[in-house]
């Protein structure tokens, strides 16, 4: 009698931990249950894969979907639609929205409100501040929560935890890797004149300059030590940052995003405006050289997308009164699978940078690698598809994209989530079923 399965996917190119294969997937109760040649298995649902390629789910772990507080612009219904849309199978949200996620009250507000609504799977960070300080191991272990973050430089919201005395206390209450926004506080006030009666949007990286990340980098490595803490340095723009934490991964991991690695100023800035508008900046091609290096020697560990959207009339407001910020990930694989075909890293690469490091990182139970057991999330991409990235295509509430326009090689053309496929050719199935991602320290 032949196995079967609730959905077989044939035929494609699968991206396991050994290498790239070409087996067949079967799936069963939400999980991988087979690998290997299923061409006499039965299932409910099959999948021709050929000619594509099927990669571990994608999972972004820096967005930001507004919800609660700043519906009008994105909403976790919304933002989650431009997840599966995009091929992206888990987010993690952050937690500078009104309110703050600073306490257990509003994490369980947050899944409450994801529940039902959520077209991929969800975790959501809490902010770490003075005040919630004490309350932190047990806010990190919390259901749902992808642990603590903390802004260490202003940026969009009221979360600021500016102070060595303050990141110290939140660095001393728990045990899971930190997420850390590292602008020096100080250096920006400092240096506001500059920018504070007006200017024009290629300013942005004058302002918030190479030494302020640098200094808050050299700050939080310092407490990290003096903590014993692991921390996750988000979205890292220099290279004289990812010198300084290649000699400290032992503390520290490290993010990068697609569109510092993408865009380079002050062309992004003449043709964009504040729509290229974003903390940290984007920086000029030198620096994104570097970031590229960093990428080629490991020292990156994961691609975030850092999805922050405004709408339209408010990046029109003038600089420095248009928010930094923009939108993300539904761009996140298509864009890095151009630069998959340009040859700026591997396939396999990118599979590390998106679904295993975050794994890995975070300690994410039963995702990041299409390994027997492991829950059924895939992201399946036409290398070869050529496709250009439009404001029409984006699902945020806000409605558009600074890579409108671009065209690019590669394309997601299903998005998979524990055995369910939520998106096939661009469009959206059957409704939302995203659940909260577990993880291996939080487990009972």
């Amino acid at each position: 009698m032949a196995d079967r399965y609730d959905l077989l996917l044939r035929g494609g190119t699968v991206a396991t931990p050994a290498g790239l294969a070409s087996i067949d997937i079967g799936v069963r109760d939400g999980r991988i249950a087979a690998l290997g040649d299923l061409s006499r298995a039965e299932a409910a649902e099959t999948q021709d894969c050929t000619g594509l390629h099927v990669l571990p789910g994608v999972i972004d772990s820096q967005v930001h979907f507004r919800e609660p507080g700043g519906e009008h612009k994105e909403d976790l219904e919304t933002g989650t639609a431009g997840a599966a849309a995009g091929g992206v199978t888990a987010i993690f949200e952050m937690p500078n929205t009104s309110p703050l996620t600073t306490s257990a009250e509003a994490l369980q507000d947050k899944l409450d409100r994801a529940a039902g609504r959520a077209w991929v799977d969800h975790a959501f960070f809490v902010g770490g501040t003075a005040a919630n300080a004490h309350r932190l191991a047990e806010l990190e272990r919390l259901p749902g929560s992808a642990g603590v973050k903390i802004f260490m430089g202003s940026s969009t919201g009221d979360l600021l935890s500016e102070d060595d005395g303050t990141i110290a206390r939140v660095m001393a209450n728990g045990v899971r890797r930190v997420s850390v926004h590292a602008e020096d506080e100080m250096r920006l006030r400092e240096r506001k004149t500059m920018v504070e009666s007006g200017a024009p949007a290629r300013m942005h990286p004058e302002w918030r300059d190479v030494e302020t990340a640098v200094r808050a980098t050299k700050r939080i490595l310092s407490l990290s030590a003096a903590a014993r803490r692991r921390v996750h340095v988000l979205h890292v723009t220099t290279g004289e940052e990812m010198t300084i934490l290649a000699g400290h991964k032992d503390l520290a991991t490290v993010e990068a995003t697609p569109q510092h690695l993408t865009f380079a100023g002050p062309d992004c800035y003449d043709r964009l405006g504040s729509r290229a508008q974003m903390n940290p900046p984007i920086r000029d091609a030198a620096q994104r050289d570097t970031l590229w290096r960093a990428i080629a020697s490991g020292v990156v560990d994961v691609l975030g997308s850092d999805h922050a959207p405004h709408t339209l009339e408010e990046k029109a407001k003038p600089y420095p009164e248009s928010p930094s910020g923009m939108t993300g990930v539904q761009t996140l694989v298509p864009v890095m699978l151009d630069h998959v075909a340009a040859g700026r890293l591997t396939l396999e690469r990118l599979v590390d940078l998106t679904s295993a490091g975050p794994a890995r990182i975070f300690g994410i139970a039963g995702k990041g690698r299409i390994v027997v057991g492991y829950d059924a999330d895939f992201t399946i991409v036409d290398l070869k598809a050529r496709r250009t990235i439009t404001d029409s295509w984006i699902r945020s509430r806000s409605a558009w994209t600074p890579y409108d326009g671009v065209e690019v090689t590669g394309w997601p053309i299903a998005t998979i989530v524990r055995g369910m496929a939520v998106m096939r050719e661009d469009e959206l199935l059957e409704g939302p079923r995203g659940a909260p991602v577990r993880f291996q320290e939080c487990l009972p």
